[in-house]
């Protein structure tokens, strides 16, 4: 018989709905029988692409005398981590603190007014890896609840007040200036794997927002910089992590080499990782980059878009319940789905395909050397070595997708789909190419359409059902995706949009002692009003926030949206010089202010070829400190500050290139305009500190 899940419209509740534990989703009929019958509550927080959800989930959720346990001594609730990152943060935190360590899927006790006393991630179902099985864990909680419910109130008190608190206000920081963000590069160095590429030791995780800032000091001429990205995206290009066949990025790699993945496939990673891929391409005109930001792009397309335009959340690690299987290859498999005897070779060189395998007796794809170095070993050209592999991909692909797939998580969320937007506009402005701009502009209508019920933003849609109200990433996520659109599709309601969420931000999200809470408060009440600054897999919703702030306030004018970014920027300072690794998106957006790009109108008939080439000039070469406004003259309303006021010189297509709105002499010609550019990019005497005063 379903439990109280099956009304749910989260794919991973639903994956329980049919559990003999009388699970209840978050919300104020679980708390309010728990606080009824004084009972403590076990909240359990995952996510459907969870291999180890899963592994609990069969061993223990499913088995009746465990469900019995649970139902007898606790109110069991069950949460989606990815509609809910303020109950995921809140009790991530809490967990860690007691434990030392944490991850999904979470395991918390909680008093019946919701605070922490105990908990962990996975308690296998009898006594092993260290760990104690999970009915002695319910049973002894159950014990101490009866026994020592005085102790644990306070104790669960002490975390509460102590640990959940700490985020609460910004410390102060220190000035920003140029020499500090050297400081974070000379951090990141020091702390490179430059045997495998990227940091730290398994399991390694890819690292986009450090890798797009070190690609941001590169345009800027720090080579040492460019080694460091340029090495790290070589690495995990190889394979293994990198899904050589279908295109698209897998978790993390549980090994040092990026051969074994963690085989989920997240939408947030593959839209980071795609964005650096193509940045390192636009530095280096490097082939392979392009292809991996393109084919990533292409799975995203066929494996997690919705046919009205919104982009699904995950794909599972699992395949009928064992782990990877969709990715792996029997040698017999790849010797029968190729019949020339030269691309079983170039396979076989390439990848070092054997009968034993790399994993598990069977085979992941990862290359065994440098494409070049592998062609010239074959005899081959690297041109036409990549054609011919691209040509075999192809094959096992078609072959590949008659196996049973993964598992989906279809649902929508809003920050996720618009980290996509801004590479399909990434992609088109620098690229071209009108599939990718109609996919993003189809995307944010969907949003806009689906997501905004009135002047509120919802988080999650599935199904036609919309679900939970937004958190400040989510704001954060679709201003920058609204001011990348106005970018390359100058409608002023794109603008218009994005102007009206700043303010909405600004009024729910906003903190005057400091930064922005997660929450707008008008959710159900939590033990407290989380504040993440910390950017982990994807960025804080601060670290987002600030970015936006400063893209919105160069179209804008609003000086005073420019100066509360400032001060947070101020206020996190310490911590992310600190430890870049943890802030990445923050020194992104600290380069972006201390750095000043510069604002570039450009108005006359769209329709003009000269207006089309002075667009084409600006996007000729990567500028992230650029931004871009365009348009017909005269501008129409609702138009930024940055396209009024100006005037047409000699009744030609008119370029203004400004930094802070203080313009240059405004030109008609892409030669001077790119003259123009390039001086405000050599002109080191515009970096900026920023102060807290």
């Amino acid at each position: 018989m379903p439990n109280r899940l099956i009304e749910s419209n989260s794919p991973y509740l639903l994956q329980h709905a049919e559990n003999p534990v009388d699970w209840y989703p978050w919300g104020e009929e679980a708390l309010q029988r728990a606080r009824q019958e004084d009972k403590p509550i076990f909240l359990s927080i995952g996510y459907a692409a969870c291999h180890w959800c899963h592994v609990m989930a069969h061993e223990s959720f499913e088995d009746d005398e465990t469900a019995r346990i649970m139902n007898q001594y606790f109110i069991n609730i069950k949460v989606d981590r990815e509609e809910r990152p303020d109950l995921d943060s809140i009790y991530m935190d809490a967990v860690v603190a007691m434990t030392g360590s944490g991850g999904w899927p979470m395991s918390v006790f909680l008093t019946p007014e919701g605070k922490p006393f105990y908990g962990g991630t996975y308690f296998p179902p009898s006594v092993r890896f260290n760990l104690p099985s999970f009915r002695d864990v319910l049973l002894r909680v159950a014990r101490a609840w009866e026994d020592e419910k005085g102790k644990i109130r306070q104790a669960a008190n002490q975390i509460t007040e102590q640990v959940l608190s700490v985020p609460m206000r910004l410390a102060a920081g220190r000035d920003i200036s140029p020499a500090l963000l050297d400081q974070a590069a000379v951090r990141l160095a020091q702390t490179y794997d430059w045997k495998h590429g990227g940091w730290g030791s398994a399991p390694k995780f890819p690292q986009p927002m450090a890798i797009d800032f070190l690609l941001r000091r590169a345009s800027r001429g720090d080579n040492f910089a460019f080694e460091i990205a340029t090495h790290a995206l070589k690495s995990m290009a190889k394979g293994g992590m990198y899904d050589l066949i279908g295109g698209g990025f897998s978790r993390y790699s549980t090994d040092n080499n990026w051969l074994v993945p963690h085989f989920e496939k997240m939408l947030y990673d593959n839209a980071q990782l795609a964005r650096v891929y193509l940045h390192a391409y636009l530095l280096t005109q490097e082939k392979r980059f392009l292809q991996i930001c393109e084919e990533t792009v292409r799975f995203v397309m066929r494996e997690m878009t919705h046919p009205s335009g919104g982009f699904y959340s995950s794909l599972d690690a699992d395949t009928n319940g064992e782990e990877g299987s969709y990715y792996l290859w029997s040698y017999d498999e790849l010797n029968q789905a190729l019949r020339d005897p030269f691309d079983k070779r170039l396979l076989l060189t390439a990848y070092g395909v054997s009968e034993h395998g790399n994993f598990d007796g069977k085979n992941l794809l990862q290359l065994v050397d440098d494409e070049d170095k592998i062609a010239a070993a074959i005899g081959l050209s690297l041109d036409v070595f990549q054609d011919r592999l691209e040509k075999i991909h192809a094959s096992l692909l078609r072959l590949r997708e008659e196996r049973s797939r993964p598992g989906l998580d279809d649902k929508v969320l809003v920050s996720w789909n618009c980290l996509m937007v801004v590479v399909l506009c990434d992609v088109y402005r620098y690229i071209g190419g009108e599939d990718s701009l109609l996919l993003a502009m189809r995307n944010l209508k969907f949003i806009l359409d689906h997501m905004l019920i009135g002047d509120q933003l919802k988080r999650s849609w599935r199904n036609g059902r919309v679900s939970q109200n937004a958190f400040l990433e989510d704001y954060a996520s679709l201003i920058l995706a609204l001011i990348s659109m106005y970018q390359v599709d100058p409608d002023p309601a794109w603008y218009l949009a994005a102007e009206q969420l700043v303010n909405s931000m600004i009024d729910r999200f906003y903190d005057p002692d400091g930064g922005f809470f997660d929450t707008s408060g008008i959710e159900d009440p939590l033990i407290v009003r989380p504040k993440e600054i910390q950017d982990n897999a994807l960025p804080s919703g601060n670290s987002l926030a600030v970015t936006a702030l400063l893209q919105f306030s160069a179209l804008s004018g609003r000086t005073e949206v420019r100066r509360m970014a400032e001060e947070v920027l101020v206020s996190v300072s310490e911590l992310v010089i600190r430890y870049p690794l943890s802030f990445a998106n923050w020194l992104c957006a600290m380069d972006a202010a201390v750095n000043p790009g510069c604002e570039i109108a450009v108005l006359g008939d769209r329709n003009n070829p000269l207006t089309q080439e002075l667009v084409k000039t600006v996007w000729s070469m990567y500028r992230p400190y650029a931004v871009l406004a365009v348009s017909d003259f005269p501008p129409p309303p609702g138009s930024p500050l940055l396209l009024l006021n100006r005037s047409l010189v000699n009744e030609l297509p008119t370029a203004y290139v400004c930094r802070s709105f203080v313009c240059k002499q405004p030109v008609n010609s892409p030669d001077e305009l790119i003259r123009q550019l390039d001086d405000i990019l050599s002109d080191d005497h515009t970096r900026i500190s920023i102060t807290g005063q």
